[in-house]
This record gives C-alpha cells, structure tokens and sequence, in this order.
C-alpha cells in the first residue's frame, strides 16, 4: 500500500515538474506577450533656443520632426520657413500637421554628437538657432538584460515543490522501512536477554 501511495507521489512530482519545464521553455524563451525592452525607450531629441524661438527636434531613424515655438509664451510658429542643418548636411523643413515641421534624413544619423543649425524665417522675423544631438550607441539584442516573466518563477517553484515532495515522501518511506528492523532486534535481544537468565 505504502509503495502505491510512492509511486502515485512520484507520478504526480513528474507530471508537475513536466508541465513546469514545459511553460518556461516554451513562454519564457520567446516572452510571450511581453513587449520588447526597447519599447519604453524615449526618440532622440534635442533643443535649440534664441531670444525669439525655440525649437525642439525629435528622431525617428531618418526622419526629424521639428516643433516651433515663441519663446516668450511658447506660442507654436506656423508658416515659417525653416533651414535646417545636421553634422553639415542641408535641408529644407516642410510643413508636417497643424504646428510641426519634418525633415528625412538621407541616412539615420551615426552615434555621436552632432552639431545642428537652424534658420528660422518667420514673416520678417530671421533667427539662427544652434544646438546639438548627442547619439549614443544602442545595446546589442545579445547583451541586453534578460527579463524572466511571471510564469518563469512560477514554473520554477512548482517543480522545487515537485522535488521537495519527492524528498520528504522518499524519506518517510525509508523511515518506515527501518522501523520493523529495529523493532525485530529489540525483540531479539530481550529474547536472548530471558534464555540467558533461564540458563543461570
């Protein structure tokens, strides 16, 4: 009876420890429906401010989008005509929506700072702005941190659980085996313990 109720512990510790190796190697390795580390990263920006106007840029691989604004009330500037210039590259910005400008880059820009120049003409009002982007290189996929998922933990306690239970059923089975044994020389000493008093 007691090795029915092992080998039904035993059966039940595979199953668990099966179906835990199972959830971590198949959700865990390919995340599932977590979003990539990458996802929460802001775009590349910068800012370039004179007494009049202030812009601000943002990166998207090969396309800058540009936001004008007055610098006394951050009124945004629409209609200005805009020459932008990126580590000595020259372009001409386009109206892009109701208060924003873009550029396409012939290329996305190496990591590294570079220096950036804009000419703002708005109706007789010229500015020239100056600032720069700073790039920095991103991480290799390979060397970015790997992030376990919720299952992953949970996989790993079910089967520590599975082995535990192993552990402790194993064990009380040894146990129950060797009681018997020293039960029967108990037994056998006190016999012989009465033959010799019956002797003398």
């Amino acid at each position: 009876m007691k090795s029915t109720h092992l080998l039904a512990a035993l059966s039940l510790a595979v199953l668990l420890l099966g179906t835990s190796m199972s959830a971590t190697a198949g959700e865990g390795h390919d995340h599932g429906d977590a979003a990539p580390a990458a996802a929460g990263t802001a775009l590349p920006r910068f800012a370039a401010v004179s007494e009049t106007f202030e812009l601000v840029g943002v990166l998207d691989g090969k396309q800058v989008t540009l936001y004008l604004d007055r610098f006394a009330d951050n009124a945004p500037v629409r209609g200005a005509k805009i020459e932008f210039e990126i580590a000595g590259a020259k372009f001409n910005a386009q109206a892009h929506g109701d208060d924003a400008y873009e550029i396409v880059l012939k290329q996305a820009p190496k990591p590294g700072v570079l220096p950036i120049t804009a000419t703002v003409t708005a109706g007789t009002e010229v500015d020239l702005l100056a600032g720069e982007l700073d790039l920095h290189e991103a991480p290799h996929a390979e060397e970015a941190a790997h992030e376990h998922s919720w299952k992953e933990y949970a996989g790993w306690a079910v089967g520590g659980l599975a082995a535990l239970a192993v552990l402790v059923l194993g064990g009380r089975r040894l146990m129950a085996a060797r009681q018997p044994q020293a039960g029967g020389a108990a037994w056998g000493s006190r016999t012989f313990r009465a033959d010799w008093c019956a002797l003398a």
